[in-house]
């Protein structure tokens, strides 16, 4: 086997964070949660594909990190006494996409995954070391390209941009080829027998070829869910990864719970699509959505609780416990359910706009968006918080932006820091009484014609790149009936249960609902899916994070 060295790119002020070098009174502490065993050189100690891999700290001896890759191995670094293998995959249990080798003989202390969590839990010291290491590591990776998958795809194909967005908001490093920029794109297409007309395709571990995957098939590739248990009965489910959800599953598995997070692929909700969001407490120069969800998501996993990447799901509420089943038709069980499936943008009536979402129909506006619109102009419809936030992070690279609203101004529903900028920004253009009646192109999206509600008067103009963030309808079409929904859909809880409302849900205890309880005990609904809830992130944590007070009162019962 060829191996290629060339290790992380790194600069010497953040490889003391990455790759701290521990005490000796900080080892001891590590051994006393784990065991000691004498390696050899050229011993594997983690396999490529392993789940559930174990923390090794080296105490004499040497063990390097590569990434086996087609026959060849890519250093990644090697580490040496005092130092401790591991990134954020060691925490949530699933696959590692490297190897870890001893090249020189020597002892480790071996902590298995329960005892990696026992240690990060209870040591406040080396819980800090160890997840800002983690975190680091993986923000490297990702930065580097280096992983176990290799995206072939096109700048102008939607499917690609779809599958970028999932791997990124898995936190997933991988290696991108484009088809139209990458001068050896060719000579990998050749080499795993595709056409050019087959992109995107995803490449794990340069073995399994998968031709315009779904997110559950990259998921089940490349293992998400394999370590998980999915047929015992769980203290708590929550269902969605957003804000609200990964808040309750934070508190949950930190005061003990069980705790099992469901989500359909893409972690953060729609706060994970904001580019920058600045009126977070204690962020006062602001944070990029992703970042928060990413943040908040190694957190769930630090305290235990556990996250499986679904496709689609179905509550049963007949019988206690409750169940979910998810896509493979596995009913998993639940002492108590906390639905946090959020809500999605609204669509405009415009005929062709399904043909261009992801090909100039956006919904989000990250880092991998605004790569495609630099220096050309853009339309933004909303005039909440998320598309000021797009506006101001897009003018950094876009031409110019307009913005449609339909009331007359920006000052309803958008916060005052963030329409000062906007005013100051020249690139940005208000459009007032403005909506999108037409789209034009063919592969992509060419030309949009709106039209001024209040003049009549219509104007198309050639621009491709249109960011929807208008209103929001809630995900709550899977629940079969199961809860009491108001007119518009969301969930009812509390005190909006009118005693009729209970009545017809056949309520059975003598106590009325608890707060963001639904209209069957122990089901709760939190963040954006709840009727009458306030649209703000800080809202919908605090939302999740007072569900569990009222979950383990259930679970009293």
């Amino acid at each position: 086997m060829s191996n290629t060295r060339r290790g992380l790119p790194l600069t010497s002020s953040r490889i003391e964070k990455i790759f701290p070098k521990l005490t000796p009174a900080q080892i001891i502490r590590i051994a006393a949660h784990g065991h000691v065993r004498s390696v050899q050189s050229g011993e594997v100690l983690i396999e490529q594909g392993d789940t559930s891999t174990p923390l090794f700290a080296i105490t004499s001896g040497e063990v390097e990190i590569v990434r086996p890759l087609r026959g060849q191995e890519t250093l990644i670094t090697v580490h040496g006494p005092g130092e401790f293998t591991g990134d954020v995959t060691t925490l949530s249990g699933r696959q590692s996409f490297a190897r870890a080798r001893a090249t020189k003989p020597g002892e480790v202390i071996e902590l298995d995954h329960q005892q990696m969590l026992g240690l990060v839990q209870t040591d406040a010291e080396l819980g800090e070391i160890l997840m800002r290491a983690f975190i680091l590591r993986r923000a490297v990776l990702i930065t580097a390209g280096v992983g176990d998958i290799v995206l072939i795809g096109s700048t102008y194909s939607a499917d690609t941009l779809r599958i970028k967005e999932f791997l990124m908001r898995n936190g997933q490093p991988y290696s991108y080829i484009d088809l139209e920029h990458d001068p050896d794109v060719q000579n990998m297409l050749d080499s795993f027998h595709l056409a050019a007309n087959e992109i995107p395709v995803v490449i794990c571990r340069g073995q399994v070829v998968l031709r315009n995957p779904s997110k559950q098939e990259i998921a089940d590739c490349l293992g998400f869910n394999e370590s998980i248990n999915q047929t015992q009965v769980r203290d708590l489910i929550i269902i969605g990864a957003g804000p609200s959800g990964l808040a309750a599953a934070v508190y949950g598995a930190s005061e003990g719970l069980d705790v099992l997070v469901l989500e359909t692929g893409s972690p953060g909700g729609q706060a994970g699509s904001s580019s920058r969001i600045e009126n977070y407490l204690g962020f006062p120069t602001g944070i990029s959505g992703q970042d928060l969800a990413g943040r908040a998501y190694l957190q769930a996993q630090k305290f235990g609780a556990e996250i499986l990447i679904t496709k689609g799901m179905r509550l049963h509420c007949a019988h206690k416990p409750y169940a979910v089943e998810v896509e493979n038709g596995v009913r998993i069980p639940a002492r108590a359910v906390v639905i946090a499936t959020g809500a999605a943008y609204r669509k405009p009536q415009c005929e062709k706009l399904p043909r261009f979402e992801g090909a100039g129909i956006y919904y989000a506006a990250t880092p991998i968006e605004a790569q495609l619109c630099g220096g050309e102009e853009v339309i933004i419809v909303g005039g909440g918080n998320a598309a000021g936030q797009a506006a101001v992070f897009l003018a950094e690279r876009a031409k110019r932006i307009h913005m449609l609203v339909r009331s007359a101004n920006l000052g309803d529903k958008m916060s005052r820091y963030l329409i000062r900028r906007i005013e100051e920004t020249p690139k940005i253009v208000v459009q007032p009484y403005t909506e999108i009646i037409g789209l034009q192109g063919s592969d992509h999206l060419e030309s949009v014609e709106w039209r001024n509600n209040q003049t009549g008067l219509k104007e198309e103009h050639k621009i491709k790149h249109v960011f929807l963030m208008t209103g929001a309808d809630p995900n709550t079409g899977w629940l079969d009936g199961c809860i009491a929904l108001d007119s518009k859909g969301f969930i009812k809880t509390g005190l909006d249960l009118s005693p009729e409302t209970l009545s017809a849900a056949h309520w059975p205890l003598t106590r009325q609902p608890y707060l963001l309880e639904a209209s069957l005990p122990g089901i709760f609904a939190v963040g954006d899916v709840r009727g009458g809830s306030i649209k703000r992130i800080a809202s919908a944590v605090g939302e999740g994070s007072i569900a569990i007070s009222f979950v383990h009162k259930v679970l009293e019962e």
